[in-house]
């Protein structure tokens, strides 16, 4: 072989062995280091979030008994009322129809009282005379009192239907709207000129006014199927109110729902639960609320963060890799694990991993060098 041959047999070598060199340098700069977290001990719940809001649990509407227009309305809303107290009044508009029998009924009871009367004057002079028998004159008497009493009473019924009252009848008329029960007054949906009509078997008859305990409040909210089934009567709950920030107020669930009702698709179930206020508080009806619901709770149990969990693409069975290598190489195994009950972020672990175990971080991986020896 030439000299020349040589030369450029030895200038391939170099450049050769220089290639492999700054190869092997990029692929040490290339590989990648994972963080790892080890399984801990903690208290797992998995809670369910019922949206709804709070509402008193006792309320009572208050209607007239007769039709007509408010005349007046004397209290506010917030007002505190005892029953009795007179909230509004209504001035009757009388039924023409009505009006026009019952005046129908005046002059028929005028007629019979007038004869009654003429019949009671002839005997009782007959009667003074000796020739008609008692019997026969207190016959006449009663049947003159009975018209009387028609008379009036088809009176106190026309009045009653052209004004709403009679003599004598001033405190219990129908026109004067009075509290039925005690307590705040929430709401009074009329005002004076408003028309109104009066609640009978047929119809409900306008709200005038609404009394409602606002010491004794309920969270009425709905929960999904899926967690219904897991619900149990009288468990204590948390209630937070958008109104009402960093407080949360105790409950106890006292209803659920036996029977559904589709919303958007899903099935939604009504809960009920009482709740405890705080006399630092003002609740007022109908605040928005959300109701947190323990529906599984774990104490000291062995758990990791969801996070590091990936499932089997064909079984979809979870797993992790855990590093078995040395501090000098990194090295992971799968392993597939059991899971026990999550909240969402930590997951109880009931085999696969132990607490020594180091379980990689899929999401913190960083390219550094191979440590030298």
């Amino acid at each position: 072989m030439s000299k020349r041959a040589k030369i450029i047999l030895a200038i391939v070598a170099v450049l050769f062995v220089s290639v492999l060199i700054w190869l092997g340098k990029k692929n040490q700069k290339n590989i990648l280091t994972y963080e790892t977290e080890t399984p801990f001990k903690t208290t797992i719940e998995r809670k369910a979030v019922a949206t709804g809001k709070v509402v008193p649990l006792e309320e009572v509407d208050i209607k007239p008994q007769i039709s007509g227009i408010i005349q007046k309305v004397y209290l506010e809303e917030g007002a505190i009322v005892k029953a009795g107290d007179l909230i509004a009044t209504v001035r009757v508009v009388p039924n023409i129809q009505s009006l026009n029998a019952a005046g129908g009924q005046v002059k028929n009871a005028q007629f019979s009282f007038d004869n009654a009367k003429l019949q009671f004057d002839r005997n009782k002079k007959l009667f003074d005379k000796g020739v008609i028998s008692r019997q026969e004159y207190e016959n006449s008497e009663l049947n003159y009192k009975n018209t009387k009493q028609t008379l009036a009473n088809a009176k106190s019924d026309y009045d009653i239907i052209k004004k709403g009252t009679t003599a004598g009848l001033a405190k219990t008329a129908n026109t004067n709207i009075r509290a039925t029960a005690s307590g705040m007054l929430v709401e009074i949906p009329v005002k004076k000129g408003y028309q109104v009509i009066q609640s009978n078997n047929f119809n409900e008859g306008t709200t005038i006014a609404t009394i409602a305990d606002m010491t004794k409040m309920i969270f009425e909210g709905k929960v999904d199927e899926s967690e219904v089934g897991k619900l149990v009567k009288d468990t204590e709950i948390e209630v937070a109110l958008g109104a009402i920030e960093n407080k949360k107020f105790p409950a106890k669930l006292n209803f659920i729902a036996p029977k559904g009702t589709e919303e958007n698709g899903a099935v939604q179930f009504k809960i009920k639960a009482d709740v405890t206020l705080d006399d630092k508080y003002f609740v007022r009806a109908g605040y928005s609320a959300n109701a947190n619901i323990v529906l599984e709770k774990k104490q000291d149990v062995l758990a990791i963060k969801e996070s590091l969990l990936r499932f089997d693409k064909k079984t979809e069975a979870p797993y992790v890799e855990v590093n078995v290598g040395s501090d000098k190489e990194e090295k992971y195994e799968r392993r597939d694990v059991k899971l026990g009950v999550s909240d969402g972020i930590n997951v109880e672990i009931l085999e696969g991993v132990t607490s020594a175990d180091k379980i990689k971080i899929w999401n913190k991986a960083s390219k550094d060098k191979k440590k030298d020896n």
